[in-house]
């Protein structure tokens, strides 16, 4: 088992906590675009999502969550491509009382090389322990995915409890 280096750090912005996370890909900006944002292609190393973009809001499923994920609605705030998209949704944290999420994802290319800045609301400080080794495992296996590497190779236990610490000390 190896322990991947948490790279994720806390930022306000507009009022909120949120955890930032970086990636970087050997790739062009339209194809990290449609890695993000293509049902197929999402799949591959997070979720996938059905309905009509046009509508303003889309159905979203984690695939890698274990059975019976919850569908969530994902309102589009905010789609400039290949820019940014921004993404709320409302969904229980553990079970427990809904949490309102703020997403934001954006990218940039300089030289044939795509960095995408992810960013997640964390409303709460000690959500970062779970929330912050999630987001790296799902961006690790975007990584995987989009080098067309294995992605069951990235082990979700490789990255909690080990990072939790890492997030506790980020949001306290």
């Amino acid at each position: 088992m190896s322990t991947p280096t948490p790279t994720g750090r806390r930022e306000e912005r507009a009022g909120r906590q949120f955890l930032v996370l970086e990636r970087r890909f050997d790739a062009p900006i339209d194809a990290v675009w449609a890695a993000i944002t293509e049902p197929e292609r999402l799949a591959r190393w997070v979720g996938t999502w059905t309905g009509e973009p046009q509508s303003g809001s889309v159905d979203f499923q984690m695939l890698y969550e274990g059975e019976g994920a919850a569908v969530e609605v994902f309102t589009i705030d905010a789609c400039h491509p290949p820019t940014r998209l921004e993404l709320t949704s409302t969904a229980p944290f553990d079970g427990e009382t809904p949490v309102e999420w703020h997403l934001q994802l954006d990218l940039a290319e300089r030289g044939g090389v795509t960095t995408l800045t992810f960013a997640q609301s964390v409303p709460e400080p000690g959500m970062a322990e779970s929330v912050g080794p999630g987001w790296e495992y799902y961006l690790d296996r975007l990584v995987v995915a989009e080098a067309d590497g294995d992605v069951a190779a990235v082990d979700f236990d490789d990255y909690y409890p080990s990072q939790s610490g890492h997030y506790r000390a980020e949001f306290s």
